[in-house]
């Protein structure tokens, strides 16, 4: 645990007489926790600048004076800083460490990231120059601009190593990814023009050794209702994190993002997403899965339906599923539903190198797939971000190679965002235990894939393969609907979303385009994530 060997200076509050303590002699600011005046340092005194706003409850464990190690060096949390922008807020806690290096904890809807202040040896590049998706050389490294966000101090607490912004004017906040998995931040705030440079990586909550977090540090808001602004039925939000929320009742989309007031954005939706499909997997509904670590419990807390956008001369259109699944130490992940199976994807921090068609992410080789663009068309739950009406993105999925071929990767690019998540195929029967689901669910979740043919009887397959499809085909010009999706029924199950959705296409005449699907991707805006 941090010790206190750093407390250096203290002083009454000079607009109020409060005491306000420094554990760095470095530590140039300092926000009066009584009357919240920003104060900075002036020789053996304090001096007033102006006065931080209060702090936008986002329920974060953190809080300060929380200690921890982090590779081995022990620091304690003494301030933050909050900022806002157009999606919600993240904080950055100004972590000391006993040997009096300061250091930044980002917060930010579940993720966490560690960095440090550097130098800028050279000018930085304008922040009106910058544009996601591009490729930036800082510091002598090769960068991936991930966002570019206008953002704004919404308050400060505590002490701080440098005064914060007064004016409550918005700047640029930049975030470059590379493929060491490292975060590198562009800070635009300071008004006389000068760029702050951090460099950081991601980290598990888990792994800092955290003592003395918030008593709601579950994460959860402890039941805070209020009115769905569509049709008034009582909202409840679980989680902390939430930016949106799907009623129940009416399955309008409501805007918490600013906060739940009286004037709350929201669209309407229909009550169930294409051909009347539903989540296999309940929300709220809890299961344990090893992803790429131990065995944890994961609980569903949103839902949401794709699609890919046809281009010209293309009338086919692809949907998939995504669950949204939270942990309270890993923070989210996405299960994937689509025609060709199940898969998981976990957001990266770091961004993966790509070279034509190729990809690399922590030595494993990618080859893209497709690209397309894809929109939201239909949500249920709770969102760590804010969900649009027909919500847009340009997507580019890649498949794993050789002994990585079980991996998936996809690229997500919406506006001045770029988000990339990585993750696996898993098998259906391995979900339905997991999440204890019936038998008739179960079988509903398996999904087909085509047999692979090999050399050895690779022909006597595929001709078998060949004289089946050309029977059922030919039932099917003389059979009636039910006949027509027996095959359907006997993989998917007569409770199956697939299975319903033949039977009613038989009689419309549309269809679902097998394949395709994104493999997660969303990530929250704002600062290092």
């Amino acid at each position: 645990m941090a010790t206190s060997a750093q407390r250096a200076y203290r002083a009454a509050c000079p607009n109020c007489g409060a005491p306000v303590e420094f554990r760095s002699a470095a530590s140039a600011s300092a926000v009066c926790s009584f009357c919240r005046s920003t104060l900075v340092r002036d020789g053996e005194a304090l001096r007033r600048i102006g006065q931080s706003a209060e702090l936008f409850d986002d329920h974060s464990p953190l809080q300060l004076g929380v200690a921890g190690r982090w590779q081995g060096a022990a620091f304690t949390l003494v301030g933050r800083l909050q900022y806002a922008y157009a999606d919600g807020t993240w904080n950055e806690w100004h972590a000391l460490f006993d040997s009096g290096k300061s250091g930044w904890l980002s917060d930010d809807n579940g993720a966490y990231v560690v960095a440090f202040d550097a130098p800028l040896e050279a000018p930085a590049p304008r922040s009106d120059e910058l544009s996601a998706g591009e490729r930036r050389l800082v510091q002598g490294t090769a960068w991936n601009v991930a966002s570019v966000t206008s953002a704004r101090l919404l308050a400060a607490q505590g002490e701080l190593p440098r005064p914060p912004r007064q004016d409550g004017g918005e700047f640029i906040v930049a975030d470059l990814r590379n493929e060491r998995d490292e975060v590198g931040t562009l800070d635009y705030s300071d008004p006389g023009g000068a760029v702050a440079w951090s460099v950081g990586r991601p980290v598990r909550l888990a792994e800092l050794s955290l003592s003395g977090l918030r008593e709601a540090s579950e994460k959860t808001l402890g039941g805070k209702s209020f009115a769905c602004p569509s049709c008034g039925a009582a909202l409840e939000l679980k989680l902390s994190t939430t930016q949106s929320i799907a009623c129940h009742q009416c399955k309008a989309v409501v805007d918490v993002s600013q906060g739940v007031g009286a004037d709350l954005s929201h669209y309407a939706q229909t009550n169930a997403g294409h051909d009347g499909a539903e989540p296999q997997i309940p929300l709220g509904s809890s299961g344990h899965l090893t992803l790429d670590g131990p065995d944890l419990e994961w609980q569903v807390v949103g839902y949401l339906e794709r699609c890919d956008i046809p281009g010209d001369g293309d009338d086919e259109q692809t949907f998939w599923r995504e669950y949204l699944l939270f942990n309270r130490n890993e923070g989210f992940v996405f299960l994937v539903d689509s025609e060709d199976g199940w898969s998981w994807a976990r957001p990266l921090t770091g961004a993966p190198q790509v070279r034509g068609d190729a990809a690399t992410w922590q030595g494993r080789p990618y080859r893209k797939t497709e690209s397309y663009s894809a929109k939201v068309t239909w949500v249920l739950g709770e969102f760590y971000w804010r969900v649009r009406r027909d919500e847009r993105a340009l997507v580019t999925d890649y498949v794993g190679q050789g002994s990585a071929a079980a991996r998936r990767l996809s690229r997500e690019q919406s506006g001045q965002e770029v988000t990339w998540s990585e993750g696996a195929t898993l098998e259906a029967a391995q979900l339905a235990r997991a999440f204890g689901l019936a038998p008739t669910s179960a079988l509903a979740m398996q999904r087909s894939a085509a047999p692979s043919l090999t050399i050895d009887g690779g022909l006597a397959k595929a001709l078998l393969i060949l004289a089946v499809v050309l029977v059922v085909l030919m039932m099917g010009f003389c059979s009636s609907s039910e006949r027509d999706c027996a095959d359907v029924r006997a993989t998917f199950g007569e409770a199956s979303t697939e299975y319903q959705q033949c039977m009613r296409n038989t009689r419309t005449g549309s269809g679902w385009r097998t394949g395709g699907g994104s493999f997660g991707g969303y990530s929250s805006g704002g600062g290092h994530k």
